[in-house]
């Protein structure tokens, strides 16, 4: 490859497929804050894009329908992260997660970057993580340079 590239790639979406379209879209809309911003319907299934509030050009989450159900190893921690505002939001979610009987991992206190974090199973059997003090989201503070 000779070209030069102009501009680096950039992470746009994520795009998985799941077996219940419909539960798995209240479940980002209701634990993520998520709102559709499109979706299309074909005769074999249907695709819908999710994003935060003001991020719709940023990073979006593509859902669509047909997929199997995800087996996560018993020791995974392969995850969807997500960045929240405090602790206490991270309490009330494993709190609702809990009532919701999809708590994998009970809020924990991790050294920096890592911070305070509880996790969450969407209903197609992906890791949902939310944690607050990590470098990483709107308002982060910049990870220490390793150099």
């Amino acid at each position: 490859m000779t070209e030069k590239l102009t501009r680096l790639p950039s992470l746009t979406h994520i795009a998985l497929h799941v077996q219940n379209l419909d539960e798995c879209i209240l479940f980002y809309q209701s634990y993520c804050n998520m709102q559709i911003i499109h979706q299309r319907h074909n005769d074999h299934s249907t695709v819908v894009w999710l994003a935060e509030a003001n991020r719709e050009t940023e990073m979006i989450f593509v859902l669509m329908s047909g997929g199997p159900l995800r087996q996560q190893h018993d020791q995974g921690y392969g995850h969807l992260g997500f960045a929240v505002a405090n602790r206490k939001s991270v309490d009330d979610i494993a709190t609702k997660a809990t009532q919701d009987n999809c708590l994998i991992w009970p809020p924990k206190e991790e050294p920096f970057p890592v911070g305070y974090y509880c996790g969450v199973v969407d209903p197609n059997g992906n890791y949902v993580e939310f944690s607050y003090g990590q470098p990483l989201g709107p308002g982060a503070k910049p990870l220490p340079s390793l150099s």
